[in-house]
């Protein structure tokens, strides 16, 4: 089975690597689906957007991503945001509590929407 390796990292932490037979996130540009061989590329990612990760164990990993970029090769993927959470570390409720009190900035409202989109595909 083909596979590649697979980075995604925050401001802050690496949030994720190992490798993966599928890579899937939301860039300005629409969603893109990456598998081994695939010719290089490098994508904006959008504010509040999902990165899915199918790793090579058959383990679905999905994440909230909240801009920054994806740069692939044909062996390789890395996201490099500036933020990411993944599903199970996501507080739902503050999510919602974000949107519902209409006082965020527009970053904080399209981090919180993302979150709920992710948990969504999850």
């Amino acid at each position: 089975m083909a596979e590649m390796s697979v980075d995604i990292v925050a401001v802050e932490e690496r949030v994720w690597s190992g490798t993966a037979t599928l890579v899937t996130a939301q860039t300005t540009e629409g969603e893109i689906g990456i598998m081994p061989g695939h010719e290089p590329v490098l994508g904006q990612l959008v504010e509040g957007g999902v990165v899915s990760v199918k790793t090579t164990d058959g383990e679905r990993i999905v994440m909230a991503v909240h801009g920054g970029f994806l740069s692939v090769t044909s062996s390789t993927v890395r996201v490099l945001a500036e933020a990411a959470d993944r599903v199970e570390d996501i507080d739902v409720e503050a999510a919602k509590s974000t949107l519902a009190e209409g006082s965020a900035d527009e970053s904080e409202i399209a981090a919180a929407r993302g979150r709920l989109r992710a948990v969504e595909r999850a």
